[in-house]
């Protein structure tokens, strides 16, 4: 009744999931299907089972009446055009019941299956969401404005989920199965996703997205927004225009990518950059970029690449920055050591609730790679290396804030001196729960990097930020 359709040649497409046991072919950058339209995730009023089951009869007709392989060749707005048609044929033959707004659901269900990442799609397509979280096929979180709620969105079975968590981890040429349950991978716009599998995973795959704005922010927007006052935002200006060595400290997310994202839009065009990363997610703008991402071992547990000898190789290639996406390990050594080698304005991020703890948790990092550095030597390699802290914190009501900008000064003993900038003080807060606080100067009017400053030019413009932030009031 089907006959096997043919299409006209086009882009590449992913295969539609596959049977237990199976696995998907990657889906190629020019088969990213086009996101769908926006909707309203309710936690009520979910799907009635029935859908489900009509929408399996009908996807395994579909499956059975289209050429695959003639399919593939299709760009993706022909496919889908293919799918609906035939998709509005079995419909008919089946004699299934559905209005029309039924119809078009269950169509465009069915084509994001095929096309795309399937019940994710809606949620990708919508700017608001922070974070995708699937727990099994039958709960999936998002977080908005900080607060995390249960959606409607669920999938047929466990095997369509994990079948979508290969098509997203196969585009960067990773896996992920019952040989290797945990992986690290990305999507084409940088969004952050980490797959954690049976057997590791009890009830079915858990599937984490951190999703990045299509739109990217930058520090004026972070002022805009009440991160950091505007005084606070024009020092963050001049630390990475005077290529001071930073490192971002914060919790899950807290914002410490984002910010070094918005750090490094005041890096000079003519300056050659390298980034090291797990999963690639920087957004750097400027032409002069190399971009390096880890390897896992293979299926043979050979040939993994890790962080270290990413920043090992880099000093080979005649860096002028590094930028470390997150600095996890024995790794942390490698980089301070490019800090203190020539390579000023490195920058890089890692997990941590204070600039004080973050300067415990580098020396930590550092003991774990060995080499029976005495803890004086690896504290005087830090205050050598490390100028400026900032530290990203997330609110209990769910906001981002910086609330502490902090300078590495010296050693005094065995000691490292810091010295606070600038501060945000929590003052209570409003009718719906959000908190009120303001950003303070700390009065420190000549900080370490003021000669770093007037050798770039830019000491007046410091002084000044320096003086009005002690004048005003934050935002």
């Amino acid at each position: 009744m089907f006959g096997k359709r043919s299409a006209s040649a086009g882009a590449a497409l992913a295969p539609p999931p596959m049977p237990s046991g199976g696995r998907p072919a990657a889906v190629s950058a020019s088969a990213a299907p086009a996101r769908s339209a926006p909707v309203m995730v309710v936690p009520e009023n979910r799907r009635p089972d029935a859908y489900y089951v009509t929408k399996t009869t009908v996807f395994g007709a579909l499956i059975e009446a289209i050429d695959l392989s003639q399919l593939s060749k299709m760009n993706p707005e022909d496919a889908r055009n293919e799918i609906s048609d035939i998709v509005s044929e079995i419909i008919n033959i089946k004699n299934v019941v559905l209005s029309i707004s039924e119809q078009d659901e269950l169509v465009q269900d069915i084509c994001n299956d095929v096309l795309g990442f399937g019940p994710l799609e809606p949620l990708l397509a919508r700017d608001d969401i922070a974070d995708i979280m699937v727990n099994g096929a039958n709960k999936t979180y998002i977080e908005v404005s900080g607060k995390i709620q249960l959606t409607n969105i669920r999938f047929r079975d466990n095997v369509q989920l994990m079948n979508i968590c290969q098509r997203i981890v196969s585009q960067v040429g990773r896996r992920v199965d019952e040989a290797s349950p945990i992986c690290d991978a990305r999507l084409l716009d940088g969004s952050r996703v980490n797959v954690i599998a049976p057997p590791l995973a009890l009830d079915g795959p858990a599937l984490t997205i951190r999703k990045f704005r299509k739109d990217k922010l930058t520090l004026d927007q972070l002022v805009k927004f009440g991160a950091i006052s505007p005084y606070g935002g024009e020092i963050l200006k001049i630390i990475g225009r005077v290529r001071c060595n930073v490192l971002i400290s914060g919790g899950t997310g807290s914002g410490k990518t984002t910010l070094l994202n918005c750090l490094t839009n005041y890096i000079d065009l003519d300056e050659r950059v390298i980034t090291c990363e797990d999963a690639a997610e920087l957004q750097l703008q400027q032409p002069h970029v190399v971009r390096l991402e880890t390897r896992p071992p293979n299926l043979e547990g050979t040939g993994a690449i890790p962080m270290r000898e990413l920043i090992k190789n880099c000093l080979r290639m005649r860096p002028e920055r590094i930028i470390v996406g997150e600095v996890r390990g024995p790794e942390a050594f490698d980089l301070l050591q490019a800090m203190n080698t020539g390579h000023d304005g490195s920058m890089g991020t890692l997990h941590a609730n204070s600039p004080r703890e973050a300067l415990g948790r580098l020396e930590a990092m550092i003991t774990m790679g060995g080499g029976g550095l005495p803890a004086r030597t690896i504290r005087e390699m830090i205050v050598s290396s490390v100028d400026v802290i900032i530290q990203a914190t997330r609110l209990r009501d769910g906001s981002r804030r910086i609330t502490h900008i902090t300078e590495v000064l010296g050693l005094e003993g065995d000691v490292i001196i810091t010295q606070d900038l600038f501060l945000y003080e929590i003052e209570g807060e409003d009718p719906d729960g959000k908190l009120k606080g303001r950003h303070v100067s700390t009065g420190v009017s000549r900080p370490k990097f003021w000669d770093r400053a007037r050798y770039f030019g830019e000491e007046k413009r410091l002084a000044a930020a320096l003086d009005a932030s002690q004048d005003k009031s934050g935002p």
